[in-house]
């Protein structure tokens, strides 16, 4: 459980992704971007808060190179039971989600997606390389590293400081 295999990728910008509705999305259109990258869920505690947040982040610091990646997940306790379509209607609809909402993915375990294993590899939370629940917070700079990662009850508007210092 504590660690992950290695990956060859140096980058986040090296992967491709499929959006909500299954087209490939090249993440090297990021490049030049901080990235927040985020396992999201319309269905837990936690949902409110972090849309709510991640939200007032991104209507902030968008036109600062400043992107929000949302990838809903349904592995902890099934609170992400739809379609990724859904999932992106639900966060566009209820929160006003102006970023990308990405197809549905797996975060842990023997099918955990690709951009996820780079990720963990990346920086190791409280579990080791596991994600322990929803909305676990990976800080990307604009080079396509991972500088930072947080728990849940990490609040998105809570790691600002850190975001911001990024964009200088």
């Amino acid at each position: 459980m504590g660690t992950s295999p290695s990956v060859p990728e140096k980058s986040i910008h090296e992967f491709s992704v499929k959006d909500a509705r299954g087209q490939n999305v090249d993440l090297s259109i990021y490049k030049g971007k901080v990235l927040l990258v985020v396992n999201v869920a319309s269905k837990c505690g936690f949902t409110d808060s972090n849309y709510t947040q991640l939200t007032d982040l991104y209507n902030k610091y968008k036109d600062k190179d400043f992107e929000v990646l949302a990838f809903p997940c349904n592995q902890f306790l099934k609170q992400e039971p739809g379609t990724s379509e859904g999932a992106q209607e639900f966060a566009c609809t209820r929160y006003k989600a102006e970023y990308p909402i990405f197809q549905k993915v797996r975060v842990n375990g023997p099918n955990t997606a690709p951009v996820y294993r780079f990720l963990k590899a990346s920086k190791f939370g409280i579990m080791g390389s596991s994600i322990k629940w929803n909305f676990t917070k990976f800080l990307v700079n604009k080079e396509g590293q991972v500088i930072a990662r947080y728990g849940t009850t990490t609040t998105p508007l809570s790691i600002e400081v850190s975001l911001s210092l990024l964009l200088c």
